[in-house]
């Protein structure tokens, strides 16, 4: 599942290249043809991620909600005007399944005939996105958007966000830690490769009950999940480990401390990592460097 940063990149792609442009929307599946009515010809205004939802706004106050979820995925294709970040969730680069031409850049003739499940198809004079398989699709008022948003937790990506009500929240709670970070009622955008890699950055055990952080250790997990999630939308991967602690290794070979690490040594101190099922998702920590 696309983490916070991945769904970021998707809003920045978004106002790149759609953003005040009138869009043609449709369901080539079916599934979603009586929503896609509803935006059909109206003009995107902006792209805002909250965690891990995306919520397109349009000019006749109306919202698309997108969750990806394990499945969903978006891809883009257009001329040479349409650029933009790529990212997970949106697993080919802009133009990427455009034939190459011997006179230059592909020449844009509009999109392709659909291929697979397309839940929604969006297409502006100089490109086209396609949505297919997310948990979440649905049209909402920009009311309702409010609503939804307000379900979620503070997104560490968001410029103003406050970490004072994540540390209120964690540390009001008996639930342990490892499982907190992973509601996004808590934290919206964390996944399970953020969640392993900021508590073991943080020496933090995932089993220990939220009333036994200090403040200024919650402080620490959202000042560091800020940091890590900034890389991963620069990035457009999670990358957590030091430039030491990869040894000379590329980045794309050692990435994570311990996430899908188990078994294999701590890159700190050598200790064997370990990991254990937690609320239905594997977590991953080291028993020397998160003892408590």
């Amino acid at each position: 599942m696309p983490e916070g940063h991945s769904v970021h990149r998707l809003a920045k792609q978004f106002t790149s290249v759609f953003s005040g442009q009138r869009l043609a929307v449709s369901s080539p599946q079916g599934r979603f043809a009586a929503g896609a009515e509803q935006l059909d010809g109206a003009t995107l205004l902006s792209a805002l991620a909250h965690g891990k939802q995306m919520f397109l706004r349009f000019d006749n106050d109306r919202v698309l909600r997108v969750h990806l979820g394990l499945y969903g995925a978006w891809s883009f294709g257009g001329d040479a005007t349409f650029r933009g970040a790529s990212s997970i969730g949106a697993p080919r680069r802009v133009g990427e399944s455009e034939a190459p031409s011997e006179s230059g850049p592909p020449v844009y003739a509009g999109p392709p005939a659909p291929v697979g499940a397309v839940r929604v198809r969006l297409v502006s004079d100089h490109g086209w996105a396609d949505l297919r398989g997310p948990t979440a699709c649905e049209v909402i008022t920009t009311a309702e958007e409010k609503l939804a948003r307000a379900k979620l937790g503070p997104d560490p990506l968001q410029p103003r966000s406050d970490g004072s009500a994540f540390v209120a929240k964690i540390m009001a709670s008996i639930t342990p830690v490892g499982i907190q970070l992973m509601n996004q009622a808590v934290i919206a955008g964390i996944g399970n490769i953020y969640r392993a890699e900021v508590l073991f950055l943080q020496g933090i055990n995932p089993r220990r009950p939220g009333k036994l952080l200090r403040e200024d250790e919650a402080r620490a997990i959202w000042s560091e999940t800020v940091r890590l999630m900034k890389d991963g939308v620069r990035e457009g991967r999670i990358i957590t480990t030091t430039p030491e602690a990869r040894n000379g290794r590329p980045k794309r070979s050692a990435p994570n401390y311990v996430y899908k690490r188990t078994g294999e040594p701590c890159r700190r101190c050598g200790t064997a990592i370990l990991s254990d099922d937690m609320a239905a998702r594997t977590v991953y920590w080291c028993p020397s460097c998160q003892a408590d």
